[in-house]
């Protein structure tokens, strides 16, 4: 057994591959053993997070996850009574004559064993375990195991799911819920994920309902002629390393980083020059050699900004100056972030020139409105050129004509729909960001927090990004690497940043300077 969430990768897989594997796993060995395995880990970690748990609750549903729950419960009531002090309360939702043969040979033997069950959740409790509902919960739960999946979800108990919350899709992460149910808070969450691990457990609803994820893949070998979905991103990719700098080399050796958009408050009243700023900061700090800004205005403004007080290494440039340059197309170009309605009419030219661009905000909504521009954006492919776009859901759902909720309902299919309509690396923003690109397995970053729930982080991230590409990486998989890393990076610093004793609100601005 693992905790989730170290360095590396891991494979996710999704329903049916899951099932194949199950079916490999139970075919080479003797009848109930892979239940049996499953509710002695669940009993196991059960005991490791409640040592101290005196009334110990068991939720358990009519398939074969009721049936990991009851052996758990077997175990741990037997363990209660050589022990003491422990009680046990088991819950059974649904027919048991209608109970898969391994679900009911467990529910036999947990009778056998003594273990009691009750018709209704206990008034109160200290430990919780769902079993209601595994993999193939498909459907709204109704009637009794719809409330006893309220208690469970309204508990402030801590609350072990088994193999995947109940009610959340194992492939997009999309939980159901009852009208009315308030979004569920990740304090006190855990889930064993049994046999492999599932995409949806890290995307979406995914990360709040299942709070710390653990897994055990119940000692089946490795089945090599099974596709996984998707690749967990745990810590950074080989590509996403930071660069070691050699003593002989000076700031050309680390690229360069140009920055277009931050609208000037001249136009229209609304001025939006701290999001490039933002983006140039987080560039320079997470080491390219060079960065340089381009403000967006109709014509030159007396008051608009010519210099960064906090960061004056960065170097400013009318966006002028900076068309058919060497530079727009040597450096790593990051386009869109408070751009506004500004950035619509520089799109042209920065399409047609700049070899790698990282595409934001209003950068995206402008393509997602003019189709002259997707068909440039689509054009880039034939040169051999990088595009990274950095949605967030109702961005993405602009691009693909579509609207949020369709987005959410599947945040990996939407990704991949981006990367493969215009032949470029997405990052998919929100909880468990994805980041896809044509013809590759998706990843889904596991770090990250809801600390980067402010203003300007997504800047921040883009501009990451953009000094992450601004050496060539040689090959196309290598800058996917990188692309995955500056998004792990990002993640990570608001994790520590959390850690950190008395660290408080995390700002852009704090995020951009620790951006190396």
């Amino acid at each position: 057994m693992q905790r989730v969430g170290g360095h590396g990768s891991e494979p996710l897989y999704g329903l049916e591959a899951t099932r194949s594997i199950e079916r490999i796993a139970a075919s080479s060995l003797p009848p109930h053993t892979l239940m049996a395995r499953a509710g002695l880990r669940v009993a196991e970690l059960t005991r490791a997070l409640a040592p101290h748990a005196r009334r110990i609750w068991i939720a358990c549903g009519p398939g074969n996850n009721g049936g990991d729950g009851l052996v758990a419960a077997t175990h741990l009531h037997r363990f209660s009574r050589s022990m003491g002090g422990l009680d046990i309360v088991v819950t059974l939702c649904g027919d048991s004559a209608r109970q898969p043969a391994d679900a009911a040979q467990a529910l036999q033997q947990a009778l056998a064993a003594g273990v009691q069950i009750q018709d209704a959740p206990p008034s109160s409790f200290d430990f919780a375990m769902d079993a209601l509902l595994g993999i193939g919960g498909r459907r709204p739960p109704e009637g009794v195991l719809a409330e006893h999946l309220r208690v469970l979800r309204s508990s402030g108990a801590p609350v072990l799911s088994v193999d995947l919350p109940s009610g959340l899709d194992a492939e997009t992460g999309v939980l159901m819920r009852a009208p009315g149910e308030a979004a569920q808070a990740p304090n006190q969450r855990h889930t064993l994920s049994l046999l492999t691990l599932k995409p949806g457990l890290f995307t979406a609803d995914g990360r709040d309902a299942a709070g710390q994820v653990w897994f055990d893949d119940l000692g089946a070998p490795p089945c090599d002629g099974v596709l996984a979905q998707a690749q967990l991103l745990c810590g950074s990719p080989r590509g996403g390393a930071p660069l070691r700098r050699a003593h002989a080399s000076h700031k050309g050796s680390y690229g360069e980083v140009v920055v277009i958009g931050g609208q000037d408050i001249a136009h229209a009243g609304s001025g939006m020059t701290g999001a490039a700023v933002l983006a140039a900061r987080a560039a320079l700090h997470g080491g390219a050699g060079r960065v340089y800004v381009a403000l967006l205005a109709e014509a030159p403004v007396e008051t608009a900004l010519r210099w960064d007080p906090i960061c004056p290494e960065l170097m400013f440039r009318s966006v002028q100056a900076l068309m058919n340059t060497a530079l727009l197309q040597s450096a790593s170009v990051v386009c869109g972030c408070g751009g506004g309605e500004l950035v619509a009419g520089i799109l042209p030219s920065v399409l047609s020139q700049a070899p790698t661009l990282v595409l934001d905000a209003d950068a995206l909504n402008a393509i997602a409105l003019d189709s002259r521009l997707q068909t440039r954006l689509q054009e880039r492919r034939s040169s051999g050129w990088i595009t990274v776009l950095t949605p967030h859901p109702l961005e993405a759902a602009r691009l693909l004509g579509s609207d949020t909720a369709k987005v959410m309902s599947d945040r990996m299919a939407a990704a991949q729909r981006l990367s493969d309509r215009f032949a470029a690396i997405c990052v998919l923003k929100g909880s468990g960001t994805v980041i896809s690109a044509p013809g590759r397995i998706p990843m889904i970053n596991a770090s990250g927090n809801a600390a980067l729930a402010t203003a300007g982080t997504g800047d921040v991230l883009a501009g990451m990004i953009g000094s992450a590409l601004a050496i060539p990486a040689g090959t196309f998989e290598q800058t996917v690497q990188r692309v995955a890393g500056a998004v792990h990076q990002h993640g990570s610093l608001a994790d520590r940043w959390i850690q950190r004793a008395g660290a408080g609100h995390l700002t852009a601005s704090a995020l951009a300077e620790h951006a190396c």
